[in-house]
């Protein structure tokens, strides 16, 4: 993961994409993006948010069941999908060790150069195409075949603002689905 850059001299700054710094002391739990004085709007994701803030409860559990992980997770988590993403769009989304801090309530925070909206689509992307690897690996033309023309049928922009209204990231009775 990058380290973050402290230009300003305070640990807790971090150097957007765009080059604004944002103070993570100022996001939270409850974040999903903010307006930036660059004058876009930047998608916000903690540790702490789990995967059913991309997709639904029984899509989180099969990749809790089918990916392994060799680090201190005992399971896929955000962590790891938010490496996904960085590791796609390095120059688009920055991250911050926060562990040492103990006034935040998340250990590591990613601010991404897109809005939540597109970060949510570029997860939902991400997710497709690994489970598109995961299921070539099976060896089964069938199970494949089948996958495939599902593929063909789902519409990630169409997903996306279903389930996003569906969560109503916004609201206080937001539940997995």
């Amino acid at each position: 993961m990058a380290e973050p850059r402290v230009p300003g001299g305070r640990e807790s700054e971090l150097e957007l994409a765009c080059g604004e710094l944002v103070d993570t002391h100022d996001l939270h739990l409850g974040m999903r993006e903010f307006a930036c004085d660059c004058g876009k709007t930047h998608a916000v994701v903690l540790d702490p948010h789990p995967l059913a803030r991309f997709v639904p409860e029984f899509l989180t559990e099969v990749l809790h069941a089918t990916i392994e992980t060799n680090d201190d997770y005992d399971e896929f988590t955000t962590v790891h999908l938010m490496g996904v993403v960085m590791e796609e769009f390095p120059e688009k989304v920055v991250a911050a060790d926060t562990s040492e801090d103990g006034s935040v309530g998340f250990s590591l925070a990613w601010v991404s150069d897109f809005d939540s909206r597109r970060l949510h689509e570029i997860v939902v992307e991400l997710l497709v195409e690994l489970m598109e690897h995961a299921i070539s690996h099976a060896e089964d033309d069938d199970v494949m075949a089948e996958f495939e023309e599902q593929m063909l049928q789902f519409d990630v922009d169409t997903f996306v603002e279903q389930y996003r209204d569906e969560r109503n990231f916004d609201g206080r009775s937001d539940t997995a689905i």
